[in-house]
């Protein structure tokens, strides 16, 4: 059974940290391209950055260089994305997802920045 598992969301204030985890299981992890998006309410599911395989290459959306750090751990079959220096515009429930072959997502986890 394939899951990917989010967690590390919360509230935060402006300014702050927070580092999210997706855990997957049921497939194999270490060939996924693995990806974080969020989605904001009212507004369009956006990626916010993504990791190759072997973790060689990263990519982040402009909103989010220099603040969020995406890595993985293939060991652990683990994904991260470090979020520093939150903003309110952040605030968004956020989800990973593998892509390969097929597309697999996680449930989301929750990302409030506010005062």
């Amino acid at each position: 059974q394939v899951q990917l598992v989010e967690s590390g969301g919360g509230l935060v204030q402006p300014g702050g940290s927070l580092r999210l985890s997706c855990a997957a299981s049921g497939f194999g992890f270490s060939i996924y391209t693995m990806n974080w998006y969020r989605q904001a309410p009212g507004a369009e599911r956006e990626l916010v950055a993504a990791i190759t395989s072997a973790g060689g290459i990263t990519w982040y959306a402009d909103s989010v260089k220099d603040r969020f750090t995406i890595f993985r751990d293939n060991a652990k079959n683990t994904v991260y994305l470090q979020m520093n220096s939150l903003k309110p515009e952040d605030t968004a429930v956020y989800s990973c997802n593998a892509q390969w072959i097929k597309s697999y997502w996680g449930q989301g986890t929750q990302v409030t920045v506010s005062s």
